[in-house]
């Protein structure tokens, strides 16, 4: 009889297909911690269908243009901090793609956007970033600078879309149809997977902001106006990556 130890290296190896066979195999077994296991292991097959089924209920933008060809997600990070860029993402995905446990980037933890980031760069047909940083927010306002970032995503595509899926907004002078969608990184996986390219790309350059200007504390705060930060600014003055337009009560 295989001990517990060697059933549970069974599961730990196994694919999706073969744990189902696994399950079928050792449903019967009396022992408590083979039970145990089975249970488990049943139990994370029943949190992937409801996963897959999240996922399909996304897909319903994707599914409802994709006669038009090519269906493009775009969403932004970084509007609301005191420093740093503005970041907008652009991803063409294939029909179908599945990115499990993509969501709204905002809903995920850094690990787990840093994953996906991941995976979204290897699966995605097209990603586009577009980057505005805090002069230009500053010369022409934070909106218009969120639509230029958003144009210049569009621009750094490597394939034209036919469609594209705004998160809420509908950006001037673009002559592509859009889809603005209210809460769009949470309903459409192509606007999901733009928010995640969006927000691990501005993190990432607050991180080496950080690096640059470490009295502001921006590998934690990102930018954003914690008391820390806004201390800092008090004590220390803006630095060169702060948006003027953003602080004058701090200074």
């Amino acid at each position: 009889m295989q001990s517990i130890r060697e059933i549970q290296s069974l599961f730990q190896e196994a694919d999706e297909e073969k744990t189902r066979e696994l399950i079928r195999i050792y449903s019967e077994d009396s022992r408590s911690g083979v039970r145990a296991l089975v249970r488990r292991q049943s139990q994370a097959l029943e949190k992937l269908a409801k996963e897959r089924e999240r996922l399909e209920t996304m897909r319903r933008y994707e599914h409802e243009y994709e006669h038009l060809g090519l269906v493009c997600g775009i969403d932004e990070a970084g509007r609301g901090p005191l420093a740093g860029p503005v970041v907008a993402g652009a991803v063409i995905l294939p029909r179908d793609c599945e990115i499990l446990w993509l969501n709204d980037s905002k809903q995920l933890t850094a690990k787990r956007r840093e994953e996906l980031y991941d995976e979204i760069m290897e699966k995605a047909l097209a990603v586009g970033v577009g980057i505005v940083g805090p002069d230009r927010i500053d010369e022409i306002n934070i909106l218009q600078a969120d639509y230029e970032a958003m144009c210049e995503a569009i621009g750094a595509l490597k394939m034209l879309p036919q469609i594209l899926l705004n998160d809420a907004v509908t950006i001037p002078q673009v002559t592509i149809p859009q889809v603005p969608i209210i809460k769009g990184d949470q309903k459409s996986i192509s606007i999901a997977a733009a928010s995640v390219i969006a927000k691990v790309t501005r993190d990432r350059l607050m991180l080496e902001y950080d690096d640059l200007f470490p009295e502001y504390g921006f590998a934690s705060n990102k930018g954003y106006g914690s008391a820390q930060h806004i201390e800092a600014i008090r004590k220390y003055g803006p630095c060169l990556i702060h948006r003027k337009t953003f602080i004058k009560n701090f200074v």
